[in-house]
């Protein structure tokens, strides 16, 4: 699967710079109609079934649905076709397409849908630029209707009818289909949330349009896939040893507040820091040495504790937030650890849950400490955080919220949810869509946040640190299934680290 996703402005794009280079438009019509039908037909022939209906609308989405009616006849199934207005006022290629339909066309609202095993819906594509209402809705909220009683598939073209290709957002009335045959590259809305669950199974055809336009269009968001980091891995080497893996540090609250930071530290250990060090209030650091091993605990109590920890060098990333409380105390705790230690080698840091929060009255003061420091930081906000320290940014799609409060912080930004978005100032941007339900549980943020703190201790950019994580954590999670609790991640990197080693070689 290629890993660049792209904008309705961005896809649109891809056709006129196909066409200019020298492909025929029509051509690419066809080819996108063929593989539409060659989805419904591995269906319907699954199932043993010969009908199939075709709704078609009036743009290219339509024309699509055209071509895919005259291919499945052409395969010998049953078709039966419908226009959601004349055809006869469509133009350009879907004009043509129409044209090459040797069959009847019926109405939409007249279509005998209890007839049908299969529905093709090629009504509107990811440009849908308003919301659904009057006929359009009515044949959408009806199609819907015949899939929960039938529960007979849906084959969507491009995206499912209602659904917009960018945000990933239904407007008014959005179709749930089986299958989405989508063209070239992957929408935002594949993957963004609600749109992902709307598309069921998502297939990419190929129909000539060439990589090469992507060149001109860069595209700046991406699957977060490990085609997008897996170059910047550190792979332990033979002549290395535990310090030139880094060393995390991952700073502790009070009692009884202590679990958040062992998880966290386990999540930087597995992750491939060769050192890790939790950092304890006095009250807390027996509890810590009851419960560690391989992971050092020293005593560290207020700003001063830490500012004598962090005197070593050699400790290159810090992990805040887990379990330190929402107050006073943890902002100078995260003002302290973002002062620029002078080093030659900057520490990266990872923000997350109480180190966001306390700052949620004045995140100007967050940012300019942000913007004062000398190495990476990352931001792990879920959406509760996120709308408390960011309240003023407008409401926009997810991709775009993550990247705003990118560049308003100077931090990497990471919007989690079952969708994460992870966001650079610079206007990159990632995707991730493998995160299981089972990742639902408490105490796994902070698992995901000791692991980009362990992948940024190993000197690894922070974009590619914290998109690797994040996969890294979704992978974790499929790995052990139902049942999960946030205690099993970090024991199940081992699994993922091995898969990846075995697909680097």
């Amino acid at each position: 699967m290629p890993i660049e996703l792209l904008t309705n402005e961005e896809m649109a794009r891809a056709d006129q710079l196909a066409v200019a280079g020298g492909s025929a438009s029509m051509s690419l019509m066809e080819a996108a109609g063929a593989a539409v039908a060659r989805a419904a037909a591995r269906r319907l022939q699954a199932n043993g079934a010969r009908r199939v209906a075709v709704l078609c609308g009036p743009g290219n989405n339509g024309g699509d649905g055209y071509v895919a009616a005259r291919v499945l006849r052409e395969f010998s199934f049953d078709v039966q076709l419908a226009s959601l207005g004349p055809a006869c006022k469509l133009k350009g290629d879907a004009a043509e397409a129409a044209r090459r339909w040797a069959g009847e066309i019926a109405s939409a609202d007249g279509l005998a849908l209890e007839d049908a095993d299969l529905i093709v819906d090629a009504l509107f594509g990811a440009g849908l630029a308003r919301a659904l209402d009057g006929e359009a809705k009515h044949i959408v909220e009806r199609i819907d209707a015949w899939r929960c009683s039938t529960d007979r598939p849906i084959v969507a073209v491009d995206v499912p009818s209602g659904l917009d290709g960018t945000t990933g957002q239904a407007r008014g009335a959005c179709l749930q289909a089986s299958e989405t045959v989508t063209f070239f590259r992957l929408k935002h809305g594949h993957v963004l949330l609600p749109g992902r669950a709307h598309c069921g199974q998502v297939t990419l055809a190929d129909i000539g349009i060439p990589d090469s336009v992507l060149g001109e269009i860069a595209p700046k968001t991406f699957l977060n896939a490990p085609e997008l980091w897996r170059g910047a891995l550190r792979f332990p080497q033979l002549q290395g040893h535990k310090y030139s893996r880094g060393h995390a540090l991952v700073l502790s609250g009070r009692m009884p507040k202590t679990g958040a930071a062992r998880l966290a530290a386990r999540g930087a250990l597995r992750a491939g820091a060769g050192l890790v060090t939790v950092a304890s209030p006095g009250d807390a650091a027996a509890a810590h040495a009851a419960s560690l091993t391989a992971i050092m605990v020293r005593q560290s109590d207020g700003p001063a504790g830490l500012a004598k920890l962090l005197a070593d060098p050699r400790k290159n990333s810090i992990v805040l937030g887990p379990g330190l409380g929402v107050n006073e105390d943890t902002c100078a705790l995260v003002e302290t650890a973002l002062t620029p230690s002078g080093s030659e080698k900057p520490r990266a840091h990872v923000l997350d849950a109480d180190a966001l929060t306390s700052f949620a009255g004045h995140p100007e003061r967050l940012f300019s400490v942000i913007a004062a420091t000398s190495g990476p930081v990352v931001l792990t906000p879920h959406d509760g955080e996120f709308a408390r320290l960011f309240k003023h940014l407008p409401a926009l799609s997810k991709v775009e919220r993550a990247r705003q409060a990118a560049r308003l912080s100077g931090a990497i930004l990471v919007l989690k949810g079952a969708d994460t978005v992870i966001a650079h100032p610079d206007g990159d941007a990632a995707i991730a869509r493998n995160a299981p339900a089972w990742l639902g549980t408490a105490g796994a943020g902070d698992v995901l946040a000791g692991m980009i703190g362990g992948l940024l201790a190993q000197l690894m950019s922070a974009f590619e640190a914290t998109a690797a994580a994040v996969w890294m954590h979704g992978e974790a999670a499929n790995y052990f299934g139902p049942g999960l609790i946030s205690e099993d991640l970090p024991e199940m990197l081992p699994k993922v680290w091995a898969a990846l080693a075995d697909a680097a070689r």
